[in-house]
């Protein structure tokens, strides 16, 4: 399969003499990418993943989502970051945004060590009683703060619940090959492991056993998201920024950028999009936002969000943002219209007609009235909403922003900013070590 990337609806703003000018330094970037020499050329291992990955791995992926699916009513996946995004994106993408209520012949599956609020951790606890429960702990070290909190009040649970012998069946470890906290226990209490491979960054890792894990327990067929990414990895290629749409989406959003727009507002007209468009933000955010450059991601999902922020899209974006819309041709599950009698609504045009109908028809008003108001639309479309598409997809968006950070002259594989917060906090929080900051940050707070 491939996807359509549609650039018409933005000419007005941005010009195909625009795309014309800035082609060679978007194939130079590319070229850096490709050729690994550019900055943190140390985290590209996802360029080759789909073909380049652990197939032993990759089966007993398959085997232990098994087991989970055969002995546990709920998985709790515990992870931060690129280690839960992903895989919540796939799973309400493919399955639906109310997976865990429509759950039959798979766990319900929970995300926690996501936020450090007592209240959500609280509630996952609470779910989880009177229910056979395995867990996924997903970290580099085992030391991040908010899944090692977690994971805390969750090993506690199953060992208090199980035997030490079915305990260790139930837990489930991605994390270093080699060394760490949590791979240092995972080898003493037994628990079975997989990799969080050291080239792969958080938001590149979806397709990795921090995402494949949880997306197989969630009956989703990995080896289709697999050849779907694979697909994309063998066709997006062409140095013809006219032939290869994820070098074309990246050079086009830099014309935006270039150009005084600082926002890009991912769009869905499913609601099943709604957690691939945080993977989105998260992807485009911590490997653009830099240096003090970068677009600003947001998301919408439509019409919902016609009725709360179209009016500030429609009558104050033009000069602030872009809109990047993710278009699906085929509806998985349509609904035809009734007719009514009585009339009473004045929906009886409508009666025989199918829903995805008017929902394309509501893009497409969107699409006119967003455009005359100076928001330029990009439009990437797919065929259907399933593993095969979503798989594509993923691939392209971290090409694309793998390239389109080169263009913008950043390192598109680093984060230096997400530190700052955390060594606020162990000061404050009195970690040992910290105690010279703790007492400065008290007085800047006047604590």
């Amino acid at each position: 399969m491939s996807l359509k990337f549609n650039s018409k609806y933005s000419e007005s703003i941005v010009s195909p003499s625009d795309i014309e000018a800035i082609a060679p330094k978007a194939v130079k970037a590319m070229d850096t990418l490709m050729s690994k020499t550019g900055e943190g050329n140390d985290f590209l291992g996802w360029i080759d993943l789909p073909t380049n990955y652990d197939k032993e791995e990759f089966d007993r992926i398959k085997k232990s989502a098994e087991y989970i699916k055969k002995n546990a009513d709920v998985l709790i996946v515990i992870g931060i970051g690129g280690s839960y995004l992903g895989a919540r994106a796939v799973i309400e993408a493919v399955k639906s945004y109310n997976y865990n209520l429509l759950a039959k012949d798979t766990p319900q599956i929970y995300f926690i060590g996501n936020s450090i609020s007592p209240s959500s951790l609280n509630e996952i606890v609470s779910l989880c009683d009177g229910k056979d429960v395995c867990v996924n702990v997903i970290s580099k070290s085992g030391t991040t703060t908010e899944p090692a909190i977690a994971f805390r009040v969750f090993r506690e649970l199953i060992n208090s619940r199980y035997s030490k012998e079915e305990a260790a069946k139930r837990i489930f470890c991605t994390t270093d090959a080699n060394k760490g906290t949590l791979k240092e226990l995972a080898d003493k209490e037994g628990y079975e492991t997989f990799v969080v491979p050291d080239d792969v960054g958080g938001r590149f890792s979806v397709l990795t056993a921090v995402g494949l894990l949880p997306i197989a327990v969630a009956g989703i067929d990995i080896d289709e998201l697999m050849l779907g990414a694979r697909n994309a990895q063998n066709e997006l290629c062409d140095t013809d920024i006219e032939k290869n749409a994820a070098l074309k989406y990246a050079a086009v959003r830099n014309c935006f950028y270039n150009k005084g727009k600082k926002m890009e507002c991912f769009v869905s007209y499913e609601p099943n999009m709604t957690m691939f468009n945080e993977w989105l933000k998260q992807l485009f955010g911590e490997s653009e936002g830099k240096d003090g450059k970068g677009l600003f991601p947001v998301s919408c999902v439509f019409s919902t969000d016609l009725h709360s922020l179209g009016q500030y899209i429609q009558e104050s974006g033009a000069d602030k943002m872009f809109e990047t819309v993710v278009k699906f041709n085929n509806c998985l599950n349509d609904y035809v219209i009734d007719e009514q009698e009585g009339n009473i609504d004045g929906l009886n045009f409508l009666a025989g007609e199918k829903m995805s109908v008017v929902n394309d028809k509501a893009r497409l008003g969107t699409l006119l009235a967003h455009t005359e108001g100076g928001v330029g639309n990009l439009i990437i479309e797919a065929d259907k909403l399933g593993a095969e598409e979503i798989g594509y997809l993923i691939y392209f968006f971290e090409k694309a922003c793998a390239i389109s950070g080169y263009i913008l002259g950043v390192n598109p594989f680093n984060q230096p900013g997400v530190e700052s917060y955390k060594k606020n906090m162990f000061a404050l929080l009195g970690k040992p070590g910290y105690e010279s900051e703790k007492e400065k940050l008290e007085k800047q707070l006047d604590l």
